[in-house]
């Protein structure tokens, strides 16, 4: 990003001197780079948004107004993103759909026979996360797709909490779209993008207006770019979007399948731990063989502090865990949680990591109750 602002710094598709020509294959790299890092079968299948919130919202504002009327129906999880609710919801009511839920079975992952009850032939688009950012489970994509598709429903994947975490070949998966974000797979704020099938792209009208997405403009009409271009109006997050080709560069040399291993690695070591604590209630099923069915991250209650006093305690200790709903509010309400806290780890991450954080989470805990029971804590806080 560096180098782009101090020797590239200038706007794409637009100029023939050199910083502009410099600038647009620096930002066209990007899509390459994507489309390898998810084995999309055409780089035209790359659209750059601002996020997965971004690209979410132009398949529900273009595909969803173009093809859903009333009575059509939407299947979702109850462990959506907000990101991948809102929208929905939002274009259920100016179309007239319905949303249905898939919930959950009693080790807390998706209700995988009640997802194929729910599908008919009023199923016109099936959303779900890759893998849920608050009970960590992963969802078996490519045999939800196959089902999904067996009804003539396309698929939508939130796949901010997988793309950074393992392999993904959308290919194989057989999905229709697929968002992501940069900042979660170590690329900068304000980047993402949307991958869709290039027959299902070109059928979509455009979602705003301006330069880059046009063909012709007259007076009276316009005509529109071939995708991705037709849905890239605008100056777009050019450093933000050279950055996010860098961390691909990143992650592939690094390898997803070591990636991968070394998440499952932590990912049941994680677990284990937290179920060695005393008063700990951990969302989501359990890791399988190996540790994999699970994402390296948990979200988690205590029986003795609030969520947000148990984070607030751990970051003075220098440890930084998240509380609070984890945009899954629905989510919350059904395991009747007001919030919760969620430990994620990532490559940089290792078991020593874990151990500091499961002691200080023991301490931390032992302080609140003492303190409650008018104990020696009571006195130090005083």
């Amino acid at each position: 990003m560096s180098e782009y602002y101090e020797h590239s710094n200038a706007n794409v598709h637009r100029g023939a001197h050199a910083l502009s020509i410099r600038a647009t294959e620096a930002y066209e790299a990007t899509r390459d780079k994507v489309q390898n890092f998810i084995h999309a079968s055409t780089r035209e299948e790359i659209v750059f948004t601002r996020g997965a919130t971004e690209a979410i919202n132009l398949v529900a504002n273009t595909w969803g107004i173009q093809n859903l009327k009333a009575g059509d129906e939407i299947l979702l999880t109850v462990m959506e993103h907000h990101s991948n609710l809102v929208p929905w919801q939002l274009i259920a009511k100016k179309t007239g759909a319905v949303i249905k839920f898939v919930g959950l079975d009693e080790e807390e992952g998706l209700d995988l026979p009640q997802f194929h009850s729910l599908l008919s032939s009023k199923t016109k688009l099936v959303a779900f996360p890759h893998v849920s950012n608050t009970l960590g489970c992963i969802l078996p994509v490519a045999e939800m797709a196959a089902a999904a598709h067996a009804v003539g429903a396309l698929v939508l994947v939130d796949a901010c909490q997988s793309i950074p975490h393992m392999k993904v070949d959308v290919q194989a998966l057989d999905v229709d779209f697929l968002a992501a974000s940069s900042h979660k797979m170590c690329g900068p704020t304000g980047a993402g993008f949307l991958y869709g099938k290039l027959g299902v792209l070109k059928q979509m009208p455009p979602w705003h207006g301006g330069g880059e997405m046009i063909d012709e403009v007259f007076f009276e009409y316009s005509t529109f770019a071939e995708p991705p271009a037709r849905f890239e109006a605008g100056t777009p997050p050019i450093a933000e979007v050279v950055g996010m080709g860098a961390a691909c560069d990143y992650l592939m040399e690094v390898g997803m399948e070591k990636v991968e291993e070394h998440e499952h690695q932590l990912g049941k070591y994680l677990y284990e731990r937290l179920s060695e604590v005393e008063g700990v209630r951990i969302y989501g099923p359990p890791p399988g063989k190996e540790g994999k069915g699970r994402a390296a991250l948990a979200s988690f209650n205590t029986d003795q502090v609030h969520a947000s006093d148990l984070a607030f305690f751990l970051d003075h200790e220098g440890v930084a865990i998240r509380s609070g709903h984890h945009c899954t509010q629905p989510l919350h309400r059904m395991l009747h949680a007001k919030g919760s806290l969620r430990a994620s780890l990532y490559v940089y991450n290792t078991k020593g990591d874990i151990d500091v954080f499961i002691a200080r989470l023991k301490e931390t805990m032992e302080f609140f109750g003492n303190f409650q029971s008018g104990g020696a804590g009571a006195a130090t806080m005083l």
